[in-house]
């Protein structure tokens, strides 16, 4: 199974010592509780901050694979720069190198725009293509769309 991808099985069991079940294709919501939480934290993390410049180097603008990004401090940490969101940026490997220990200004480099707290966290999407969904699904599905019978 790749990244991304949902593996729709119709005929998986749940089993235990002594019986099995079909599971569920669909599951009906009765209730809904409501947990409070905050929706505008988003956590600080190396795969945050790539989502947030959209896996983009924010010196030379370059969108890369996760495998070929960095992170760079703007103000290095040797010269009184923090761990924050307002500080790193995400950058290529080339870039990071270049600049160094300096701040962009002694590097002569400059930054495609300036690093800043994201206000939500980036979007998760999974997608099930209609043809490839089970049959019990499609009353559940875009009851809107006309579904393909192929």
């Amino acid at each position: 199974m790749t990244e991304g991808s949902l593996k729709l099985n119709e005929t998986a069991r749940i089993r235990a010592v002594s019986f099995s079940f079909k599971l569920p294709s669909v599951i009906r919501l009765l209730r809904y509780i409501k947990i409070k939480r905050r929706f505008d934290y988003v956590p600080f993390s190396r795969a945050n901050i790539y989502a947030r410049d959209d896996h983009r180097c924010q010196y030379c603008g370059d969108q890369l694979p996760t495998s070929d990004l960095t992170f760079d401090h703007v103000m290095p940490v040797a010269q009184g720069g923090r761990k924050d969101w307002e500080n790193i940026v995400t950058s290529c490997v080339t870039c990071n190198r270049r600049k160094g220990g300096r701040t962009p200004a002694e590097a002569r480099m400059r930054l495609q725009r300036a690093p800043k707290r994201p206000e939500s966290a980036p979007a998760i999407r999974i997608t099930v293509g209609l043809r490839s969904a089970p049959d019990s699904w499609r009353d559940y599905l875009y009851w809107n769309v006309e579904l393909d019978d192929t």
